[in-house]
């Protein structure tokens, strides 16, 4: 197989530089796998869990939020926080539901109660997605 440079970047440091297999990807409009000769393309990144694939081993990385890009030089992600998914506090991440339930409750705007409700949709996901 082909080799995917990948770049994984979040605002303290680079993560991740180097050749692997593979990288899914929790795309805003879906996930999705990044191979080496991937079409070129620009996605935001929803809150999810990133997997990088090399040979055997499989590391799994959450994201909350983002950019990822494929181009001729392989895939470079800019994430805006990233946590190996065993040291993500989950315990944090139910307190932001309910933060986001109360800002849903409490929106007085429709435009604003829907971008609420969407967050509020993602960070759910993300919880089921840690709970498998």
């Amino acid at each position: 197989m082909a080799a995917l440079h990948f770049e994984f970047v979040s605002p303290e440091r680079v993560l991740f530089s180097g050749d692997v297999d593979q990288v899914d990807l929790p795309g805003v409009e879906g996930d999705m796998g990044i191979l080496a000769g991937h079409a070129p393309l620009v996605t935001a990144l929803r809150p999810g869990i990133l997997t990088i694939i090399n040979g055997g081993s499989r590391e799994a990385v959450v994201v909350i939020g983002g950019f990822a890009e494929v181009g001729p030089a392989g895939l470079t992600v800019l994430a805006d926080k990233a946590v190996a998914r065993d040291d993500y506090d989950t315990v944090t991440l139910a307190a932001d539901i309910k933060d986001a339930e109360e800002d849903v409750t409490d929106a007085t705007d429709d435009a604003q109660r829907d971008k609420l409700a969407r967050r509020l949709e993602q960070l759910k996901t993300l919880q089921a997605a840690l709970a498998q």
